[in-house]
């Protein structure tokens, strides 16, 4: 535990290891209805990317975790916050800004960044107790955030994937305002994958059964696999095509072994592994992570190609195990526009900025204001290619 800020006559204080937090005491914040449970804000889930040591300052993510505190100890509210000296595994890019900002002589690193490490999933960012006055505890946080920019000498503070209420919130307050776009299946109600196909143009519905079909003709057998049945044999299969991913695609990957084996211990019953054998053997599969009301694709590896084993594995699966436990949506994560042919149709997402430096922040907010508009011009034009009748596309839309 180290340092205070005060905001607001309130002492809000800086926590620099989530561990030192009770369990208890952050879920309660972080998790306090179980219907809208998320996964990526458990004290298991931040913990675990910390004590992994793969979310530490040596990464680049300096843990300085904000909260408040009330009488008898309670925990009042809490942000999750890092010092970051770089923008990798945020998903909200803003290299662009970086590299701006220090071709006009400034120094864009450390920044403070409000978010759930390596993962572009929209929630909560600052977390407060049911029943206190959430909008004047958030508002402190944002104080005791903006001075702890101004102690660290960061240029700026960030809260990436917030959800639409406090987005709205948060830029009343004066942070600006970010917009992009990620894709979502969304069940309706459907009883069956054969349900979801019925919605959609006939030529989509036939590529897709094309694609199923095309999938496994090697022979290839598929497992969901969660809960008690998940065992180190199957994360140590899944890490290999993980590495194997993630090397090719950020040239070093986010998480270690380790961090899947803690997963395991405290939030087995969430995780669901996809898995695909041929031969007795893994050869693919894709992790997700099941909330309240969404199923979260992660990450998905193979060591193996076979034509449409990625889109069977992480797209198809993900949708019949929805339809299965009667989850109401599919978070797919970010960018790909070839799952839009899939049924995942985009959907818009937010994020928040604060810029110490008043002439740069004047800039970023024109672009924004710009960028806004083509983002949502954006999601339009994509909405009029997704797969569903017309009927129904302009229902998803809506």
């Amino acid at each position: 535990m180290s340092k205070t800020a005060k905001a607001e006559e309130v002492v809000v204080r800086v926590v620099d290891r989530l561990a030192d937090i009770p369990a208890a005491k952050w879920d309660a914040l972080a998790n306090p209805d179980e219907p809208h449970f998320d996964p990526f804000l458990t004290h298991a889930f931040l913990s675990a990317c910390e004590e992994s040591g793969s979310a530490t300052r040596r990464t680049g993510w300096r843990p300085q975790h904000l909260v408040i505190e009330g009488p008898n100890d309670t925990l009042e509210a809490a942000m999750p916050l890092y010092v970051k000296t770089h923008s990798r595994g945020e998903y909200v890019f803003d290299h662009g800004w970086a590299n701006a900002f220090e071709r006009a002589g400034g120094h864009y690193y450390p920044k403070l960044l409000c978010a759930v490490p390596f993962t572009p999933v929209t929630g909560r960012r600052l977390l407060t107790r049911t029943g206190a006055d959430a909008q004047m505890l958030e508002k402190q946080l944002l104080a005791g955030a903006i001075e702890l920019c101004q102690r660290a000498d960061a240029s700026s503070f960030h809260v990436n994937f917030a959800n639409e209420e406090q987005y709205e919130r948060l830029g009343a307050l004066g942070l600006l305002q970010r917009n992009d776009q990620q894709f979502m299946w969304q069940n309706r109600g459907y009883d069956t994958f054969d349900d979801f196909l019925g919605q959609l143009a006939s030529r989509k519905r036939k590529a897709i059964r094309r694609e199923r079909e095309g999938a496994v003709e090697a022979g290839i057998t598929i497992e969901h696999i969660t809960g008690k049945d998940l065992t180190e044999a199957h994360w140590d299969a899944f890490f290999q095509f993980y590495m194997d991913t993630g090397s090719r695609k950020w040239g070093s990957p986010y998480l270690n072994r380790r961090f899947f084996s803690m997963i395991n211990e405290t939030l087995r019953d969430h995780a669901l592994l996809v898995m695909c054998k041929r031969n007795g053997r893994y050869i693919a599969g894709a992790l997700n992570f099941i909330g309240g009301e969404a199923l979260y694709g992660r990450y998905w590896g193979a060591i193996e190609h076979h034509n449409f084993l990625h889109f069977e594995t992480c797209y198809y699966q993900a949708i019949d195990f929805a339809i299965q436990h009667k989850i109401s949506r599919v978070e797919a994560g970010a960018q790909g526009g070839h799952k839009l042919a899939r049924g995942y149709m985009p959907t818009k997402t937010y994020s928040l900025h604060f810029i110490r430096d008043p002439g740069f922040a004047d800039a970023v907010k024109r672009y924004l204001a710009e960028e806004r508009r083509s983002v949502e011009a954006h999601i339009d034009e994509l909405s009029d290619y997704g797969p569903f009748r017309r009927g129904e596309q302009m229902e998803e839309q809506d």
